[in-house]
């Protein structure tokens, strides 16, 4: 495993710690909204870095369709909260 990885996955799971942190201190409900969907950013990222250091493509749609949910949900339930008036 090369130096780059390593500092990849060690930027990537110390993203993950604090973002798990402001998701469970999160003070309102669409700060945790956010941060559960960079959360899932960051799982997409580090899949991603995975797969480039194997050099096997066959996830990157699978990782693109994902991270297109992940955003889509994030926007409906954004506007959800919105109009509830949280």
């Amino acid at each position: 495993m090369s130096a780059v990885l390593v500092v990849c996955f060690a930027g990537l799971g110390l993203a993950a710690v604090l973002v798990l942190v402001r998701l469970v201190l999160g003070p309102s409900v669409p700060d945790r909204i956010v941060a559960l969907d960079v959360l899932v950013q960051v799982i997409v990222a580090g899949i991603a870095v995975a797969a480039a250091a194997t050099r096997d493509g066959t996830y990157l749609s699978v990782l693109v369709a994902v991270s297109l949910l992940a955003f889509v949900g994030t926007v409906t339930i954004g506007r959800f909260i919105e109009r509830r008036g949280a």
